[in-house]
């Protein structure tokens, strides 16, 4: 079992000990685990050579949430921190400084709703200020999945399939590189391709597609790219001049 699934069943641990009698129909400290996780994945900035993913994160809870989370709060921080930094490790992103989740309550949301802040900020030893701050996503009560706790703790993922006119690719668990280079999982012959142009990977319940800094970039539904981006069946990914189809099995 990898690090990341082991802090996974910690939390779900969590969730079926002492935390289960708080939230039995209230926000789920896992759930909470998995859309910080992806708030990550969609924030992270790229440069020349490497990836940055935010380090700071802000969790507004509504204030019954709030109060019921209250007598745990300081160790759910703690698994909370730790797991985005195993993620971050697993997914070959850089962090400025260990990732911090701080909770705050918001009076506008309701019970079972919960948002979340992504902020990439510059080392506090020189003075901190915010780099990239994101926008608060929000996940309602109409949003978040009717699920028992052992699903909730289970990565739902099916199996990724890519498509050109000639060509049909079924992706490995752990996701794969797209490009021109023999060392990618996906070759393309296409001169306008990169040789490591791409890459699709699972991310929580989802596919990520993130370009590797790539010449010609990636566009996905005649979009380029500027960020990682969770795909969807019957999405059209553009490499250069190859097209690819996104599917699910």
């Amino acid at each position: 079992m990898s690090v990341l699934r082991n802090l996974e069943s910690k939390i779900a641990d969590l969730v079926e000990g002492a935390f289960s009698r708080a939230f039995r129909s209230e926000v789920r400290p896992l759930e909470i685990a998995r859309r910080l996780a992806r708030e990550m994945d969609l924030n992270a900035t790229h440069s020349v050579s490497r990836t940055y993913a935010p380090n700071e994160y802000v969790v507004y809870l509504s204030p019954e949430d709030r109060e019921r989370l209250a007598e745990y709060e300081d160790a759910l921080v703690v698994e909370l921190s730790g797991y985005l930094l195993e993620h971050a490790r697993a997914e070959r992103l850089e962090l400025l400084t260990q990732p911090s989740v701080e909770l705050e309550t918001d009076d506008r949301l309701r019970l079972g709703e919960f948002g979340i802040q992504a902020r990439l900020v510059q080392s506090h030893g020189t003075g901190a200020r915010a780099a990239d701050r994101g926008q608060t996503m929000i996940y309602t009560t109409a949003d978040r999945l009717n699920e028992s706790l052992e699903e909730a703790a289970r990565p739902h993922r099916a199996t990724a399939i890519l498509r050109t006119a000639d060509h049909r690719y079924v992706v490995a668990p752990e996701g794969a590189r797209i490009g021109r280079g023999r060392d990618c999982d996906i070759v393309l012959a296409d001169p306008n391709v990169s040789r490591e142009h791409a890459r699709l990977r699972p991310s929580g319940g989802a596919w990520v597609i993130e370009d590797l800094g790539s010449t010609n970039g990636v566009r996905v539904n005649g979009r380029r790219l500027a960020a990682p981006c969770a795909l969807s069946p019957g999405d059209r990914l553009e490499l250069g001049t190859s097209t690819m189809a996104f599917e699910l099995e």
